[in-house]
């Protein structure tokens, strides 16, 4: 009987561990490209939020990490201007950290117009360096890196 205790005790001391030890991950991020012209493409970098958690804008305010789309040097390719935000904005004063902050909250879609130099089929490779947050917490920034072909042709 005893051991049946402490082997119930022991599972369950390992299974709530293993439950704090998960990685709360509630960015889903997708990378995809389309041609719009020749040898001119819009790159899609998507992040997909869980309920009630938010993502800061590029041009966040004062406090928190904004979000920021950084390129591998590719001499293949060219940009054609900044990194645009597409989703619904929202404005609002966060007192934490004593500012009004920009974010998104479940879509925000982030578009670079690109131009390759050639016809040659290559690779945009890339991070992007966010931070999300929802009414109780904030996670650390974090880095997730992309790879994007385009085709050329």
């Amino acid at each position: 009987m005893i051991k049946k205790i402490t082997l119930s005790l022991v599972t369950a001391l390992i299974f709530s561990a293993a439950a704090f030890a998960q990685i709360e991950n509630p960015v889903k991020w997708s990378f995809t490209s389309k041609k719009i012209a020749d040898k001119v493409y819009e790159v899609y970098i998507t992040a997909n939020l869980d309920p009630k958690w938010h993502i800061y804008a590029q041009d966040a305010g004062e406090g928190p990490s904004p979000t920021a789309v950084n390129f591998v040097k590719n001499p293949l390719v060219s940009f054609d201007g900044k990194v645009k935000e597409q989703g619904s904005m929202e404005k609002e004063y966060d007192k934490n950290f004593g500012s009004v902050l920009k974010f998104y909250s479940t879509k925000v879609i982030f578009v670079q117009k690109i131009k390759l130099r050639s016809n040659v089929a290559t690779v945009l490779k890339g991070s992007v360096n966010y931070m999300v947050c929802n009414d109780k917490k904030c996670l650390p920034p974090k880095d997730v890196t992309f790879s994007i072909k385009l085709e050329g042709k």
